[in-house]
């Protein structure tokens, strides 16, 4: 960006010496903002021209002084437009220190890489995980290797990171390590937030990554199936270690917590709602947001199994997070598991199973404690187990219209006891079923005698017809109602999956 750019050299009058001499002084202005300095030279203001902003005159005090003007003019201009070249950004203060050789000491990357990791080390395990310190970690240390292998350089001024330098270093984790795109992103996003640090502190006044856009890849989350879960649960083991890590997976695995904040758990955590039943109630160790679980059999038999066993309050036997994947490895080999299990496994299985089974996206989400709804569909995948039980709704929903293209014969109240061999002597309750009959659809008599054949306790009365048939009457007529009613009642117990 251009700006207005001017110098001034003017006698400071105010500062006049014994002899009658006055300092020179030259002033530089940009966009309005204004910087001096003084000449290290004293001019006769008698021989001194304002307009010219030189001295007048041949003698040799004046040669020397517009010797020194001219050449500080010219070694400010250059200052000023090297400026402009390398840092897009211009102010007078800045042209005057740089040309009194003030300028501040060029920050290079791996060194504010470097002060940023010293400074985020003492906040693991307070505001930060130790996986995320790790990534910055790596990434620093990616970015050292590909300024040797690009450029054979051990380091680089922050004012030199351009778009090209960001796509080349890109391309490079791609072709020479066997990262998974997610972790190149997750890599890049430090180094982006490493060059917004670097803004903050006004090193630079152009973000380079602007324009450069990281987005993940949508990637098919792995989950254990009910009968996994099952297998898990009956497993028995000799190891005492294994044993606790599975617990702790199972719990996760039912209230779809994760690592850092299963760690942390307590039994402060755990309360009772104004309803009486359990809740587990916290805040997430990665985003500080809160979150609110119901507790079920499963994980309450799990939480009271160590109650009072372990120190410092704590609710389950977590250990390092290194050696509980390594357990979930040996358990799943043991239980016969192929799927790769990690901690965050469980968390998955949770978010897909209650999704699966109906939960609603909004509850399962405040459960995980997630930001953003986006973030819980990645969870919304559609299980074969998930397509069926729907499509079993829909055929209950619309079973009438299969009876109406099956019927052709109209049926009659005669013909309909006469197949259950019931004798038509009791005519009382004969008429009060023939009233019943009459308001009725063919289809819906002919999905009636259906029903009734496939009961085990088939109606051997015209009593017991009628009852039968009275009852099917009503619940025609408020099927509808019926059926929303039990799809309601699924989806409030489909949390005990």
């Amino acid at each position: 960006m251009r700006s207005t750019f001017k110098i001034l050299f003017f006698l400071k009058r105010d500062k006049q010496k014994a002899n009658g001499a006055v300092p020179l002084f030259c002033r530089i202005t940009v966009d309005g903002q204004e910087a001096r300095f003084g000449m290290k030279c004293d001019v006769n203001p008698k021989y001194w021209d304002v307009k010219t902003g030189r001295a007048t005159g041949r003698t040799a005090e004046a040669a020397k002084a517009n010797t020194l003007v001219d050449n500080t003019q010219a070694a400010l201009y250059k200052v000023y437009r090297e400026m402009q070249e390398r840092d897009n950004y211009v102010t007078a203060e800045k042209i005057k220190n740089a040309f009194l050789g003030f300028e501040q000491k060029q920050q290079t990357l791996l060194e504010l890489f470097d002060s940023h990791n010293e400074e985020r080390k003492h906040q693991i395990g307070v505001t930060l995980q130790k996986t995320t310190y790790r990534t910055y970690k790596t990434a620093r240390q990616r970015i050292a290797d590909f300024l040797l292998y690009k450029y054979n350089i051990s380091d680089i001024p922050v004012k030199e990171i351009n778009r090209q330098f960001i796509g080349e270093f890109e391309i490079y984790l791609l072709t020479q390590y066997s990262y998974s795109k997610n972790y190149i992103i997750s890599l890049m996003k430090k180094f982006r937030h490493i060059i917004e640090v670097a803004m903050t502190k006004e090193w630079i006044y152009k973000n380079p990554f602007k324009e450069h856009k990281l987005q993940w890849q949508k990637v098919d989350r792995g989950y254990l199936t009910q009968s996994e879960i099952e297998s898990l649960i009956n497993c028995q083991f000799d190891d005492e270690r294994l044993e606790k890590s599975r617990d702790v997976f199972i719990f996760c695995a039912f209230t779809g917590m994760s690592y850092a904040d299963v760690k942390h758990l307590k039994g402060e955590n755990i309360q009772t709602s104004i309803d009486g039943n359990l809740w587990i109630r916290g805040k997430r160790q990665k985003t500080d947001i809160d979150y609110n679980i119901p507790l079920l059999n499963v994980p309450k038999t799990i939480l009271e199994k160590y109650n009072g066993k372990l120190s410092d309050k704590l609710a389950l036997p977590v250990i390092k997070l290194e050696r509980y994947n390594s357990a979930l490895k040996e358990i799943a080999q043991k239980c016969g598991i192929e799927k790769k299990m990690t901690s965050h496994l469980a968390r998955h299985t949770f978010a897909t199973l209650t999704l699966t089974k109906g939960v609603s996206i909004e509850s399962v989400s405040k459960m995980l404690g997630h930001t953003k709804i986006s973030t819980t569909q990645i969870y919304a995948r559609v299980t074969d187990n998930k397509i069926g039980n729907e499509m079993n709704i829909f055929a209950g929903s619309v079973r009438q219209l299969d009876y109406i293209l099956q019927t052709v014969k109209e049926i009659n109240i005669d013909d309909a006891l006469k197949s259950f061999k019931i004798p038509t002597s009791d005519t009382i309750w004969k008429s009060l079923s023939v009233k019943i009959w009459c308001k009725m659809a063919n289809y819906e008599r002919q999905a009636f005698v259906s029903e009734a054949e496939s009961f085990e306790n088939k109606p051997k009365t015209t009593r017991e017809f009628y009852v039968g048939l009275f009852d099917f009457f009503l619940n025609t007529l408020n099927f509808q109602k019926e059926n929303v009613d039990a799809t309601d009642a699924e989806l409030l117990n489909t949390v005990n999956f």
